[in-house]
C-alpha cells in the first residue's frame, strides 16, 4: 500500500491557533487618499457621542483611445465623493480642528452601510467611512494661498 507523504510548514493548525482564528475573521478595511471637500462639522444626535463628519474626493484618471499602450487619446477623469465619520474621541477632535477644505489626507477605516429618512420622508441608503486614522499629507491650504 502506497502512502502519500504530507508536508506541513509551520505549527499545526488547531482551533486555538492564530491562523485558525484568522480564517474565521472577516476584514472590513479601507484606505482613501484624496482631498477634503468641505470643512468638518461636529454633530451630536440624541445624547450619543459626538461625531466629526467631512467629505473626501478621490479621483480616477485613465486614457481612452485607440490603443491602451499608445500615448494618444483623451484623458478621462472620474471623481468619487466619500462621507467620512470619526467617532474616536482624540481623533474626532483633531480632525475637527485641523482638517481643512482642499487638504490632502489619507483616511483609514472601515465601510459602514446604513439607511436614513430624508426631509421628504424618503428612505435613502448611505455609505460611510468610519475613520480610525488620518494622515495629513499637505500643509494647511490657507498657508499656500
Amino acid at each position: 500500500m502506497w502512502r502519500r507523504g504530507s508536508a506541513q510548514v509551520g505549527p499545526p493548525v488547531t482551533h486555538q491557533s492564530p491562523l485558525f482564528l484568522l480564517c474565521l475573521a472577516a476584514i472590513n478595511r479601507v484606505q482613501l487618499l484624496g482631498r477634503v471637500g468641505q470643512e468638518p462639522v461636529m454633530r451630536q444626535v440624541d445624547g450619543r457621542n459626538p461625531v466629526t463628519i467631512f467629505s473626501l474626493a478621490t479621483n480616477e484618471m485613465w486614457r481612452s483611445g485607440e490603443g491602451e499602450t499608445s500615448s494618444s487619446g483623451d484623458i478621462s477623469q472620474k471623481t468619487t465623493w466619500h462621507r467620512v465619520s470619526i467617532f474616536k474621541p482624540g481623533l474626532r477632535d483633531v480632525a475637527y480642528q485641523y482638517v481643512k477644505k482642499g487638504a490632502r489626507v489619507l483616511v483609514e477605516g472601515k465601510l459602514d452601510y446604513g439607511e436614513y429618512v430624508d426631509k421628504n420622508q424618503v428612505r435613502r441608503q448611505a455609505t460611510t467611512i468610519i475613520a480610525d486614522n488620518i494622515i495629513f499629507l499637505s500643509d494647511n491650504v490657507r498657508d499656500r494661498t
